[in-house]
């Protein structure tokens, strides 16, 4: 290949938009690992026609009418609700991020804060407040179901973390599923059985018009009395004055959050004062530079040689 036809072929661009020390930092890592491609951070655009592929957290309005040669759209994060679906054109394709140290990190968050409400941390960090010496009775794992909202490949790698902790697990999903070890439940009727069994929920859901609110107090009081929650999925799921009103009755007896409605959250939320609520700042998966570029380029060769992305949204169901 010719020098001249080497610079045409780089000029096949990602626009990404986000933070800039990763654009920065994904820029670096193609020019090593992919050098038919160039990573341009926003608003450093260039020749617009040069973009093939946009890879963001948000969209500008307007910013893909300006792209006459964009092939497809990549979010950065682990779902889409964060992006405004409707502005972007149905012929292109949408795809969500899979990067294994983010399911990784899932899992881990997911056992961590399911042992921790197994164990009653949060007494024990309500205790150490006043300087208490207590000990406090725990039922042991295997005594103590766990129900995981969502089954798709997080909600799946948490359930399976769960599991090796000897947690009896039950997951739930829109449409039926089998997974070794792991009692499936689905629908409506799917949905009763899993809250009356489970001591600890996990919400690891996708954000759509059908589970925005879906963590209220209607499902809380369908929980074993005492039952703790773990919201792993996003901000938009919690009914948070639900979670304050069920906290405060002890029909839930504690909650670890690590997504919020508002983020960040205000200094003056009373999730951050509450004796019963651990709030972890949207921390429970991050992709890492490298990871989240090799995921990301390795999507983009996918397309390029016709095959499906990993984590291609189906817009009807909105993920």
């Amino acid at each position: 290949m010719s020098r001249a036809a080497a610079r045409r072929r780089a000029r096949r661009a990602i626009l990404y938009i986000g933070r800039a020390d990763r654009g920065e930092a994904w820029a670096r890592i193609t020019r090593a690992e992919a050098p038919d491609l160039e990573v341009r951070v926003f608003p450093d655009i260039g020749e617009p026609e040069e973009i093939a592929y946009l890879a963001a957290w948000t969209i500008p309005p307007g910013l893909i009418a300006r792209l006459p040669n964009l092939r497809a759209v990549f979010s950065v994060g682990a779902g889409v609700d964060q992006l405004d679906v409707a502005a972007i054109p149905p012929a292109l394709p949408l795809t969500r991020m899979i990067e294994p140290g983010l399911v990784s990190d899932i899992a881990g968050y997911a056992a961590m804060a399911a042992l921790m409400l197994q164990r009653r941390i949060p007494d024990y960090l309500e205790q150490a407040r006043s300087g208490t010496w207590h000990p406090l009775p725990a039922p042991p794992t295997a005594e103590t179901p766990a129900g995981v909202l969502g089954l798709g490949v997080l909600g799946q790698a948490a359930a399976g973390a769960l599991s090796r902790f000897g947690f009896p697990v039950l997951g739930w999903s829109r449409t039926p599923r089998q997974i070794p070890g792991i009692a499936c439940c689905a629908g409506v009727d799917g949905l009763d059985t899993l809250l009356a069994r489970s001591r600890i929920l996990i919400c690891l859901l996708p954000l759509t018009r059908e589970t925005r609110g879906i963590l209220n107090g209607t499902v809380f009081a369908r929980l074993p009395r005492g039952a703790g929650l773990v919201n792993l999925g996003r901000g938009g799921h919690l009914e948070e004055a639900d979670l304050l009103a069920a906290l405060d009755s002890g029909q839930l007896s504690a909650a670890v959050l690590d997504v919020f409605e508002t983020e960040p959250l205000p200094p003056t939320h009373p999730f951050w004062t509450h004796p019963r609520i651990i709030v972890t700042p949207h921390i429970g998966a991050v992709t890492t530079n490298e990871g989240g570029i090799a995921a990301l380029l390795a999507n983009i060769r996918r397309f390029e040689c016709g095959e499906r992305p990993e984590g291609e949204i189906d817009r009807a169901r909105g993920y």
